[in-house]
């Protein structure tokens, strides 16, 4: 994976959230809220949080009895979280690896982990942190994205930014979001973690959009896919996000739009 795609740099972090966050993250913020909740944590470490969708689901649903440490490796992202709840007392924040977690051994009922694993560029090491960091039959919940065909947007916008750049197509959203989906592996990575116990749902929700432009800006501005885009030069980054627009429009129409979304859900017993 290349470092570029871990940069949440710039205007990223604004965009991602403003954007991407209510199309595509909060409905399995939501769900995995609810699962945390089903379980009754007193303390929940959060990795990978980003700019605090889950971060937001999980105070709302588990209220002030649950302590929640919130962590991200990109401060621009984290300091977005924190802007957005500045008033939550049950909420601590903290930049931290998820590969190299600063808590001790078996501090945390429950570790949570939104479309964050995809990033670990060591994810056994990732696993095994999670693991170390739980209690006893605590519980590591984490989703990844599934294949990129079966999310619509991210796919449209991917093949119009091959039609745009044919001799180097950017490759972000289908390499590293949706690059790591395989059940086997994630399944025999979590056993060599000393998980026990796992489950691996498939989660089907609908993504919604106001219009194309949102998805468009969303993915080609708000994520390391901009990186790619401007990297390649030639029609730039305005240009090649407005033929992504056009795509989507074409097809799913030129008003509020919806497309398919699909990610694996797993829970793991330490």
């Amino acid at each position: 994976m290349p470092a570029s795609d871990k940069e949440f740099v710039g205007s990223i972090p604004e965009l991602y959230d403003r954007l991407l966050v209510p199309m595509i993250f909060e409905p399995y913020a939501r769900d995995l809220a609810q699962r945390a909740k089903a379980i009754g944590p007193r303390d929940l470490l959060e990795t990978a949080a980003g700019t605090g969708a889950v971060t937001r689901a999980l105070s709302a649903a588990l209220g002030h009895d649950t302590r929640i440490v919130a962590t991200d490796l990109n401060e621009p992202m984290l300091e977005r979280a924190k802007s957005r709840m500045p008033d939550a007392a049950d909420v601590r924040w903290r930049q931290a690896d998820a590969l190299n977690l600063p808590f001790d051994n078996a501090s945390f009922d429950v570790v949570a982990c939104q479309f964050g694993a995809m990033f670990f560029p060591d994810k056994p090491k990732g696993y095994s942190e999670a693991r170390r960091v739980l209690k006893p039959g605590g519980r590591f919940l984490f989703s990844m994205w599934d294949r990129i065909e079966a999310n619509e947007f991210a796919d449209v916008v991917t093949q119009a930014l091959a039609e745009v750049f044919p001799a180097d197509p950017p490759r972000f959203l289908a390499r590293t979001p949706h690059g790591h989906y395989s059940a086997d592996p994630i399944r025999a990575d979590l056993l060599a973690a000393g998980f026990s116990k796992i489950e691996i749902d498939t989660v089907r929700e609908q993504s919604r959009a106001n219009a194309p432009h949102d998805p468009a800006i969303g993915f080609c501005q708000g994520s390391p896919l901009r990186g790619e885009i401007e990297a390649r030069g030639g029609i730039g980054l305005d240009a090649a996000t407005e033929h992504a627009a056009s795509a989507l429009a074409r097809r799913f129409g030129k008003g509020a739009i919806e497309g398919r979304i699909q990610a694996l859900v797993i829970t793991a017993v330490a």
